[in-house]
């Protein structure tokens, strides 16, 4: 799931995820921080979910994907779209 708030000339994005699913733990990587695993790594949450929040420029689009432990790399359903390989994300 992706909730957006609004910055000036910025959005402000977090990416959330279910706590457990799947177990271990799980990064979001993608085009806005050079695919690197340890860059936004998600944390848990008191309501259940672990989530991180990362802030792009407003009016872009940007290509990512979540990578959890045994190099398994799944897409965001709530993505914006897809592009064959990558979700979307639309600031």
């Amino acid at each position: 799931m992706l909730e957006r708030k609004q910055l000036k000339g910025r959005t402000q994005v977090t990416f959330i995820l279910p706590e457990n699913t799947p177990h271990g733990p799980v990064s979001v990587v993608g085009d806005f921080n050079h695919w690197n695993p340890a860059a936004h790594p998600l944390a848990a949450r008191g309501d259940g979910t672990r989530a991180v929040s990362v802030t792009l420029p407003a009016h872009g689009m940007h290509s990512f994907r979540y990578l959890a432990a045994g190099d398994y790399w799944f897409d965001d359903e709530g993505a914006d779209s897809h592009d064959g390989t990558n979700s979307r994300l639309h600031t």
